[in-house]
């Protein structure tokens, strides 16, 4: 394990930049987004309207769940700024906070109250009266609700499977994972727990989310569920059996893989960036495979 920067307030949302090969990461509440390589760490944007989840697309836009503006938002190459969904149903997203590309192009995101709490975003009373996932279709378009308004109580990070057929979404309040299967049109249906109780009680038996929750996700290239939880990262087989634990040092955000062969694992944990090398790397997103990616 390897610590390559500290001193950070909250970090998350890091991603693997293909052909730069460099790490972009969140702080949500210093309001940076920062970049490391080997050379070190640098700030790339300040203000950075609070974004928490990152991804690219195919054509490398970066791609931002941001809390102040309750919106993903879209950064081109060129730095040119766009915002690809803002509302539903003519009410304001709560706020965005992790994102995925699937191959055809359509982005999935999770929408909790995070971005509305004090220091996490823009304290403010919400104006939808559920916390969902969302769709977007390629090429844009009307945005998709794709579960039951009342099955998420703070849906967090989200995963496709390496063939894209099923997506795992976690819920950090409830503490599981759920999985549901991807029909051709993208939409999902049978909705199933796949993993719960990911979370650690303390000496008076009461459950303690200071060591940490579901948060952060992603599939490696086996199938495999890494998902931040208690004490660092737990491991779920594809039939959702927990088969192993990384102990972090601090509490874990997030997680993404990137580096020579995409095998080093990347962790934002509360104040700090660390690295560590794994034998299996990701399932192979749409951006991965860029150029020189």
């Amino acid at each position: 394990m390897r610590r390559l920067g500290t001193g950070y307030d909250f970090v998350e949302g890091p991603i693997w930049h293909p052909t730069g090969h460099y790490l972009l990461f969140s702080d949500i509440p210093g309001d940076v987004r920062r970049r490391w390589d080997p050379s070190g760490v640098v700030e790339v944007a300040r203000p950075a309207r609070k974004g928490n989840g990152l991804t690219y697309d195919r054509e490398l836009n970066l791609l931002v769940c941001e809390h102040v503006t309750s919106c993903v938002a879209r950064y081109g190459q060129d730095g040119t700024r766009s915002e690809l969904a803002t509302h539903f149903e003519g009410r304001e997203l709560n706020s965005p906070n992790d994102i995925v590309v699937r191959s055809d192009g359509s982005i999935y995101f999770t929408d909790p109250r995070y971005g509305r709490m004090p220091g996490y975003g823009v304290e403010r009373a919400p104006e939808l009266g559920f916390q969902g996932v969302y769709r977007i279709p390629p090429g844009g378009g009307d945005l998709q609700l794709l579960v039951d308004r009342t099955m998420f109580t703070a849906p967090n990070g989200l995963c496709f499977s390496p063939d894209e057929n099923r997506l795992y979404v976690n819920d950090t309040d409830q503490a599981n994972i759920r999985v549901f299967d991807v029909r051709a049109d993208g939409t999902l249906e049978n909705p199933r727990i796949f993993a719960t109780g990911i979370y650690q009680n303390n000496d008076l038996g009461v459950r303690d989310d200071d060591l940490g929750v579901p948060d952060g996700m992603k599939c490696d290239e086996g199938g495999n569920v890494w998902v931040t939880g208690p004490g660092g990262v737990w491991v779920f087989a594809p039939d959702g059996r927990h088969i192993g634990k990384i102990r972090i040092p601090e509490k874990v955000a997030n997680l993404h893989w990137g580096g020579p062969g995409w095998r080093t694992l990347f962790l934002t944990a509360t104040t700090s960036l660390y690295a560590i090398d794994t034998t299996t790397g990701p399932r192979k997103e749409p951006f991965m495979q860029t150029g020189a990616g």
